[in-house]
């Protein structure tokens, strides 16, 4: 207890000299923040993007690089937390824009061909959707399969995990429903439990509608998910009528087929078949976007069309949107998968994700430092001592904002943006296209001097 409590004043004394120098180094953003404050609560309009003392302001980007109203310029690591897949001024993305604004124009109030050519298009990458509507957001694509879920079982509640984000108002930060204004809707289970979660779905048939899950755990810290745990909430919704929704908000850029595609059965080696499934952030080349899709027969909940032109009559959901079929969304989100985002660029980064993430792992060894993720997303972690166990769910990390673990990750994001590195102050690293592994290699060299220098905090 002693030599802990050691450590952490050794940290904290570090982390005072830190931030001194960072205020001292970034004066314009300082004044920025004081400035924004007074219009925006806490200077801010977008929660993860506050930092104290107050937030580096950037000023623009291009390519995979940022520069800050102090002249500061950064290898871009955050990609807009997975969003920003394209980086800042990619080519056939900015020809889109322009073409779009001056071909076909903006906000045009009708259906255009683009929509149905970029719905066919992800439709050919994830084969597990039938067929899909487009919203502005993942949190919107998040409610609107919720919604389909409820209708189409007749049941309200909603089977969540332990450090789940799918969304603003979908937030379930260890195990606790934020943000909710009905908690009692949401049953909140622990990721990776192979038994709980069986036993979860089985309990819950008679009032739970969906199990809602992502399948590697983005805002919690990159947690990916096992094999066994997906399938058996795939095989469990089925044998229980419950229905499976995965949220492949971030993780869908894994793989061509999104993640799901690579999630082999542990028992018969079939790759994952969610009923429902939810996009957006990078689909549309760093537009304003959200998808959702899946089975036919669930999809037509929204179909909007008289009960006469159909088969079957029924009362569907209204579905509106003014930005839901915009045309720059659906024009960018065209080229951007189809000529920019191929499967063949999607292998290669995810790829060099890899190897970034088993470089920084060698780095880390032996020390309370490490890393998880998959392909081009992964996540620093500090952990509470050296002898770590395999991190599986949130309840495998530090929780107090005040320890040691706490202030080395601090301490690592001050090291990091010094040297020119921007990564998430929670430690989320995401790689957008033209970065190499030159680039990379220097920041593997920023962190193996950074655990070099601290050495005696991290073991």
């Amino acid at each position: 207890m002693a030599a802990t409590r050691c450590t952490l004043e050794a940290a904290q004394k570090l982390l005072i000299i830190a931030e001194n120098s960072f205020i001292e180094q970034n004066p314009k953003s300082r004044a920025q923040h004081k400035l924004a404050s007074e219009v925006l609560p806490g200077g801010n309009t977008r929660s993860v993007l506050h930092t104290n003392p107050f937030p580096i302001c950037m000023e623009r980007g291009e390519g995979n690089r940022l520069v800050d109203v102090d002249g500061h310029e950064y290898l871009d690591l955050v990609g807009e937390m997975t969003a920003g897949l394209y980086g800042h001024s990619n080519p056939s993305i900015r020809d889109a824009i322009i073409s779009t604004i001056s071909r076909t124009g903006l906000n045009l109030g009708a259906t255009t061909t683009a929509e149905s050519l970029f719905a066919e298009t992800i439709r050919r990458r994830i084969t597990s959707i039938e067929q899909l509507r487009f919203c502005n957001s993942g949190t919107e694509a998040n409610l609107h399969a919720l919604a389909i879920a409820r209708r189409a079982t007749g049941k309200s509640k909603v089977i969540v995990f332990n450090g789940g984000y799918h969304g603003s108002v979908l937030t379930f930060a260890h195990g606790i429903a934020d943000n909710n204004v009905d908690k009692g809707d949401w049953i909140v289970g622990k990721y990776n439990d192979v038994e709980g979660t069986r036993k979860l779905i089985s309990e819950n048939k008679d009032t739970a509608a969906a199990v809602l899950v992502e399948g590697m755990q983005g805002a919690a810290g990159c947690i990916p998910g096992t094999a066994e745990f997906l399938h058996t909430i795939q095989n469990e919704t089925q044998a229980n009528g419950t229905l499976f929704i995965l949220d492949e908000i971030i993780t869908s850029r894994l793989a061509p087929g999104g993640l799901q595609s690579t999630i082999r059965s542990p028992y018969d080696g079939a790759a994952l078949k969610p009923d429902m499934t939810t996009l957006g952030k990078w689909i549309a080349g760093g537009m304003t976007i959200g998808a959702f899709g899946g089975r036919k027969d669930l999809l037509a909940t929204y179909d909007p069309r008289p009960a006469s032109d159909l088969s079957e009559k029924r009362a569907p959901i209204s579905h509106s949107g003014t930005f839901n079929n915009n045309t720059l969304a659906m024009n960018v989100g065209v080229v951007a998968l189809k000529h920019v985002f191929t499967p063949e660029s999607c292998i290669e980064l995810n790829g060099m994700g890899d190897w970034l993430r088993q470089g920084l792992q060698e780095r880390c060894k032996g020390t309370r430092m490490t890393v998880t993720g998959i392909g081009a997303v992964c996540n620093i972690h500090f952990t509470a001592d050296v002898d770590k166990a395999r991190i599986t769910s949130v309840d495998d990390l530090p929780t107090e904002s005040d320890g040691v673990e706490s202030v080395l990750k601090d301490l690592l994001w001050y090291y990091a943006i010094y040297n020119g590195y921007w990564i998430a102050r929670r430690g989320l690293l995401s790689l957008i296209l033209e970065t190499n592994k030159a680039d990379l290699q220097g920041f593997l060299d920023v962190v193996e001097s950074f655990v070099r220098d601290h050495h005696d905090l991290l073991t």
